[in-house]
Parts: C-alpha cells; structure tokens; sequence
C-alpha cells in the first residue's frame, strides 16, 4: 500500500464506510466485572512499559492543546474533571460543545480522552490540603499527558447520521475547527477500509500542515477486516500508529500494515473511561493512538517552539527498532519509548519524515484545484475555545511548474525524434544493401542492420 490515492470517485463508497476504529476498525469492548474505581490504575501496564512515567520527570504536557476528533466526549467523567476546555460538533447531530456522545460507538471519544489526558480523582473522602497543587487522583485513569487540556469535535461516523453530514464534510470541518482553536495536536482515532481519501480532505490537512499542528492518527485493525492501513492514516505527513500485543510484538488482531506507518505502541488490554463515570478494557490501534497524542503532547509542551516535523522526527527516531531492520510496514520505524523522546539529544531536521501533503498535492491534484472546506463555528457553550490562531486563509495546492510540465512534452518529443532518426536510418542502410548486399552484411557499424541481418545468416 503507498500513500498516493487515485481520484475520490473510485472509493466514494469505501471512505463513505468510515466509522470509528470502534465499528469498521473494529476495536473491541470487553465487558469487565465491577470493580473499584483506583484497582484500574494498575491495569495501566503501558504507563511504565512506554516509558512514559519516565517521560513525566521532563513534561506532563501542561498548556498544549489536543483535539479528540471522535464521537464526542464526557468532559463530566471525573477523569476528565477540568480537562475538557472547549469543543464543538461537526456532525450536526451532537451538541455545540462537542461533548455530548454520539454515533454508532459513542462511548469512543471518551475512551480516548481519558487514555490521553486523564486525571484520575480523588476518592470521595478526599482530605487535599486546601491550595495545594492539583495532582492527579490515586483513583481511576491518569492519561499519558494529565496536565493537558482536551478540545473534543464530535463527529457521527459508523452509521447514518440524522444530521445530514458525511464524513466529507466532517473530518475537513473538524480539523480546521480544531487548527483555529489551538490544538498543537489532534488525535484521529478513526479510519476507513479505503487508503484513498476524498479531495475534499486535502484543503483542511494542508491547513493543519501549514499551521504547524501534529495529527495522529489509527493504523487501523485486522480483526476489522483492515489488513493494510486505511485513510486518514496513509494522508503523508500523519503519524500513523500500529499496534501490539500484550508481549510488545505485532498485535495479529488489532493492528493493519503499510509503508505510512510511523511507529508502534500498545493496543490490547487497554483500559479507558465510559461516558457515565464509568470503566471499561477496549483493545485497537483506537487506543494505541492517545498513547503516541499524549507524547506528543509531552514534546510540545517541553519545546513550545518545536516544529511539528520535529515532534514526529523526535518521536520515530527514538523508537525502538522492531521486526525488519529500519522502517517497516509493521511496526514503521519502531515501538513508541517515551522516555528517550522526551530525553534523548535528536538532531534538528525541517523535514518531516513521514512526508508531506503540501507535495503530495502538487504531484497528484494537478489541475484539481483544492477546494476550501469552511471550518465550524464554535459553539455558545461558555466551554467553546475562542481561535488563538491567526485568521484562516484558504490553501491552495501549488501550481506545477513549467519543468514539471514540460517534462511529459519533451519525453514524447524526444521518443519521437529518436524513433524518426531510427527509421531515416534504417531506410538510408536499405537503400545501401540494395546497391551493396556483401558490404552492408559486413558492416559492424551498421546497428540496426545488422542486428536484422544476423537473423538471417
């Protein structure tokens, strides 16, 4: 599988498909038995694993912003108390602050926020001296970034949505609310059977290329019948995330293959928070993808003026290298170690190198000019991020230029003059066979001919 894409017509009906990584992607909900809210902080095996407690002696990811684009999220789940800071929907089904679950897995967004930036809470006889710093509660999830703040954009994907939108219109319009109210990264924990993505996407991820923002997205899962990596992921310039198992190898159910995978993290016996305060064990790249968001997170918040590419650069080159030698189409360039990306010395580089879409537009849009996706209002609720960014401006892919355009003209041209010149001589050397039979068949330097002639003798 590559990242190029054919045009949108092809896979209306694949990308139309696109659900959560919860339906088509096929994460998995395990009903659990009832138990304790703080027994589930020692289920958080990765914490430790990735490196990520570690990583917190340098950054927990205070005054970043990371938009969830899912299913809404439960800002009043008490993992999330305080984390939720703004919202808004794209569907056109869901409440104006983003906050209200819905779709065909409407516990999904909540499940990935609280992996991402929860907070835990304190039990109900709390005794916290009065003033003191709030520190994540010994009872339920703390998330791989618990100091940063959530935007929650809640799409209605995996089914029919009653308000009318299709994903065409949601995940461009979701993003660029997200870029215009400040999300330094946004988690795309969805994904379709489809590595081809519709050209209305280009305009809203070119933005967010241009404004420097980081997005994340689900490699996907094989239990879902996604056996190679599916759009948004294969979008260049994504972090695209694969799973694993339990035993830190290549997770056979829950995660899907292909060259645009950046790096791996885990994606089986997770747990995350349901909407309604409550708990449950999910498995999926849905939930590795809030383990690589939260590092991100983690990154920014340590170097604010770190460019986008270089969060990723730091995050892929700190991997662990698994499987094949260098990157692969399993594991991309290793498995996620927080720690070293939070610690180790990275060269600086400008270029992303999970590519870009800036260039991947000028190569494979030429004379399709990007349509402008007009991003969603913010909604009224007081809880609404107002933009902090300046005011959008509509990309447009570049314009070829007269090299790239005058290279097909001058191939063709050439093929013909060169095929011109062959048959001017071979009809020359004809004619002097004609006249000169032996003389021609002797001719080393008569190519063409002789190449005919030695056929024959």
């Amino acid at each position: 599988m590559t990242r190029a894409t054919t045009r949108w017509g092809r896979t209306a009906s694949a990308v139309t498909a696109m659900a959560l990584a919860a339906g088509s992607l096929a994460t998995s909900l395990i009903a659990a038995p009832e138990a304790r809210a703080d027994s589930w902080r020692d289920k958080q095996y990765w914490l430790a694993e990735s490196g990520i407690t570690k990583a917190w002696e340098v950054s927990k990811g205070a005054n970043v912003k990371v938009a969830v684009i899912d299913s809404g999220v439960d800002a009043k789940h008490p993992d999330l108390k305080g984390v939720v800071v703004g919202g808004s929907d794209a569907s056109g089904a869901g409440s104006a602050d983003g906050q209200k679950s819905i779709g065909s897995k409407p516990e999904h967004g909540t499940l990935v926020a609280t992996m991402l930036a929860g907070r835990g809470h304190q039990p109900p006889k709390s005794t916290a001296s009065p003033g003191a710093k709030p520190a994540p509660g010994p009872d339920g999830i703390v998330g791989v970034a618990p100091e940063a703040q959530i935007l929650s954009v809640s799409t209605w994907l995996g089914s029919s949505n009653p308000g009318g939108k299709s994903d065409q219109e949601q995940i461009p319009a979701a993003v660029r609310w997200a870029v215009d109210n400040g999300a330094r990264v946004i988690n795309i924990s969805l994904g379709s059977t489809s590595p081809e993505w519709p050209q209305s996407w280009d305009a809203a991820f070119l933005y967010a290329e241009q404004k420097d923002v980081v997005i994340v997205a689900a490699a996907g899962n094989r239990v879902g019948g996604n056996v190679q990596v599916g759009a948004p992921a294969t979008i260049p310039g994504v972090l695209t995330v694969a799973g694993l198992d339990r035993k830190g190898a290549a997770s056979v159910d829950a995660s899907s293959q292909g060259i645009s995978i950046g790096v791996a993290a885990p994606a089986e016996n997770l747990i995350g928070g349901m909407p309604g305060g409550d708990y449950a064990e999910w498995a999926g790249t849905s939930g590795s993808t809030p383990i690589v968001s939260g590092v991100a997170a983690l990154i920014r918040s340590k170097w604010p003026e770190m460019t986008a590419s270089q969060v990723i650069n730091r995050i892929v080159t700190t991997a662990k290298d698994a499987g094949a030698p260098g990157k692969d189409p399993i594991y991309g360039y290793g498995v996620l170690n927080a720690e070293a990306a939070l610690k180790d010395d990275v060269p600086e580089t400008k270029v992303n190198p999970l590519g870009t879409v800036a260039d991947w537009i000028r190569v494979h849009r030429r004379g399709e000019p990007v349509a402008s996706t007009p991003a969603v209002a913010p909604g009224d609720s007081p809880t609404s991020a107002p933009p902090t960014l300046p005011a959008a401006t509509i990309p447009v892919a570049e314009a070829p230029s007269r090299l790239d355009s005058a290279v097909p003209a001058m191939v063709v041209i050439g093929f013909g003059l060169l095929f011109a010149a062959i048959v001017a001589g071979a009809a020359f050397q004809l004619r002097r066979a004609s006249r000169n039979p032996r003389r021609v068949r002797d001719e080393p330097e008569s190519g063409v001919l002789n190449a005919v002639d030695s056929g024959g003798t």
